[in-house]
């Protein structure tokens, strides 16, 4: 099996042409492949595949082989994929994930992509269709739900970007204890499918920090969906505008939920490390 190695802002995936490679079962493939000691090391596996409705298709596998909905740096890099191997010479081009089909617009030099704008559509808000059991959390606010875990309460703010994410704000980004906290917030019983959580440090209204815990792949040094989710949590909460530059641990996001059409765009790098063969599929 070819693959190739590539990441969003550190956000490291393994990516697999799925117009010529077959994978028999890609969860148990994810496992393997994303071992950094034993595999090519990586927080997931990413399947490009044809589409009936976009130019390509995306299908994305965390490190523990569960399947999730959406990766905002593995879309980018799905874009550049499919770009510059000849998949689709479209600019902007459309990509199907979690039943949706994105428009990403390409930055190119030279005809090599640099940068990728995504709209990632508009957020959705509602606690079942996040989803949030709503009778497991306290409403604390018009916004903010408080969270009984490990005997601490944490008040955050739900947002879904196709994808579930839990954005709690405080004063010290760099004194929270995410290895500690992350599996209990990820695996409350308030969450049927599992959370995406960020803590976030505003540092001005327009610019934040923030770290994040990855369902099924852990502590990773980005997370797209998560910095859009920020995005619409910080204007949310009145802390941040409405386009914004969030610093993760492996580099820089800019977003923008944009008022008019209420749909949030990440703007953001995509980078193709090495490509190699895999043993077997």
């Amino acid at each position: 099996m070819k693959f190739t190695k590539m990441h969003g802002i550190g956000n490291d995936y393994v990516y697999v042409n799925g117009f010529t490679e077959t994978i028999a079962d890609p969860a148990q493939l994810a496992k393997a492949v994303s071992d950094r000691h034993f595999g090519i090391g990586a927080d997931g596996l990413i399947l490009i595949l044809p589409s009936d409705r976009a130019d390509v298709k995306m299908r994305m596998f965390n490190a523990d082989g569960s399947e999730a909905e959406m990766c905002g740096n593995g879309i980018r890099c799905v874009a550049k994929y499919a770009y510059e191997h000849h998949l689709s010479p479209n600019n902007p081009i459309s990509v199907e994930t979690g039943g949706r089909v994105l428009s990403l617009q390409l930055q190119l030099r030279a005809d090599r992509v640099t940068e990728v704008t995504v709209n990632m559509g508009a957020p959705i808000l509602a606690l079942p269709k996040i989803p949030v059991d709503p009778e497991k959390v306290r409403k604390i606010s018009d916004v903010q739900y408080e969270l009984a875990v490990g005997g601490q309460n944490f008040p955050a703010i739900f947002v879904s970007m196709g994808n579930p994410h839990a954005v709690i704000f405080t004063d010290d980004v760099a004194g929270v204890d995410v290895p500690d906290l992350g599996p209990k917030l990820e695996h409350f019983s308030a969450f049927p499918r599992r959370m995406n959580v960020h803590w976030v440090q505003p540092i001005s209204r327009s610019e934040v920090i923030m770290r994040t815990w990855e369902r099924g792949s852990g502590i990773t040094l980005a997370c797209g969906t998560g910095a859009c989710a920020v995005c619409v949590a910080g204007i949310l909460a009145g802390k941040t505008d409405r386009k914004i530059l969030a610093h993760l641990p492996g580099g820089d996001l800019k977003l923008d939920w944009r008022q008019d059409d209420n749909n949030v765009f990440m703007t953001g790098p995509a980078t193709e490390v090495f490509s190699g063969e895999w043993p077997g599929s």
